[in-house]
């Protein structure tokens, strides 16, 4: 993978070719940055650069058979650890080595994919992965083995806070004094969800989102849409461009998101003192608990926006407003007042407690139902202002 493949993060491109020249090559480091930023493909890009002794920032003039590797992602000393579960294909003891033609395919379709593409891709959306002790005891016997060419060895580790606290331990020594020329590049979204002590061990680098320019430069570079279409999916991506590139295929989640959304704060406003309305929010919470736990996840946050963005209208601030509902019947100016400084932390509050507790297999049944109970409350609430 070419470092001009990568959007944006030039200074960061700039340090890592710089340090990698110069042979300070860390034996850990730590790549955090919000989905669709780059993360993921800046790694890659940056083994390939360690590995086949590359000299510029196109990532040529070094090994030519070795660059001829990375095009399908197989060079074999560039080990991957992902979170996997179990599926049809794998039953029992899943681990990434077995998942290699899937990863493969997310990274020549979706570098700048999540987790919840990851997961459709393996067809465990309704499950949840991790990075577990068997992938731990599989990177400790991989990075045991001689390098294949001589030279380093990376193990780069992707959403490394999947990775369970038996893993982690499991991994501390190898991360703190790795062998000889052996690289580990983590990567995650959240650093905080990362032990301590492994983080502590780890050069961190922080990747910011990209921006609006970037983004839209590269919607009309690949996809040949009009200027003014790609400054607004550009705008409407809040520096994701994994998002960007559903929005281009309408194919983004956001957009049954969205049609969830409408039913949820329209049962709920109308659920005050209304038996049948309860009845329907119920209904709703039940039918949301069908779908995969990341699936779940992946609304909830997409929740937290659409509020944020209804505060911001209400409070005047229509710079930052970028979100347009798709449906006719739905309009964000009218839904705005019901949003204020009275309610939106309390329903922000309550929106990451439900992602909390589904991310620790609650039952997602009843936590979406107290949480649009906690709803029907909170929207009825005045705000200060008008008190």
């Amino acid at each position: 993978m070419l470092f001009s493949e990568i959007l944006g993060q030039t200074h960061i491109k700039a340090h890592l070719t710089k340090t990698a020249a110069a042979g300070r090559i860390p034996h850990a480091q730590l790549f955090v940055g919000p989905e669709g930023s780059g993360t993921l493909p800046m790694a890659i890009a940056y083994a390939q650069y360690v590995l086949c002794k590359n000299k510029n920032s196109e990532n040529t003039e070094g090994n030519d058979s070795c660059n001829l590797k990375f095009q399908n992602f197989s060079h074999p000393d560039l080990h991957f650890a992902f979170p996997v579960t179990t599926n049809d294909k794998v039953k029992r003891h899943p681990v990434s080595k077995l998942f290699l033609e899937e990863w493969r395919q997310l990274l020549s379709q979706q570098p700048y994919g999540n987790l919840f593409d990851w997961y459709k891709l393996l067809g465990v959306d309704n499950k949840q992965g991790q990075i577990g002790v068997d992938e731990a005891q599989d990177i400790v016997k991989s990075l045991s083995l001689k390098a294949y060419e001589g030279g380093y060895k990376v193990m780069l580790i992707w959403m490394a806070e999947k990775m369970n606290t038996s893993a982690a331990n499991k991994l501390l020594k190898l991360i703190e004094e790795p062998p000889e020329k052996t690289v580990f590049i983590l990567i995650a979204e959240d650093e905080e969800q990362i032990i301590s002590t492994i983080r502590s061990r780890c050069q961190v680098l922080h990747f910011p989102p990209l921006s609006e320019v970037v983004i839209a430069e590269a919607l009309v570079d690949k996809y040949n849409i009009d200027q003014s279409i790609a400054n607004k999916i550009a705008q409407q991506s809040s520096g994701n461009f994994n998002k960007a590139c559903d929005l281009i295929y309408q194919d983004s989640e956001d957009i049954q998101f969205e049609k969830w959304f409408i039913l949820w704060v329209r049962a709920a406003f109308k659920a005050k003192g209304n038996k049948s309305a309860i009845r329907e929010l119920i209904a709703w919470s039940e039918e949301i608990a069908k779908t995969g736990r990341e699936t779940q996840k992946q609304f909830l946050h997409f929740c937290i926006n659409y509020f944020r963005q209804a505060m911001l209208l209400n409070y005047k601030a229509n710079e930052l407003v970028y979100l347009e509902p798709k449906s006719d019947s739905f309009k964000l100016e009218k839904f705005a007042p019901f949003v204020h400084d009275s309610n939106i932390l309390e329903i922000t509050n309550e929106l990451e407690d439900a992602i909390y507790h589904i991310e620790r297999n609650g039952n997602a049944k009843i936590i979406l139902t107290d949480l649009s109970i906690k709803l029907t409350r909170l929207l009825h609430k005045k705000s200060q202002a008008n008190a």
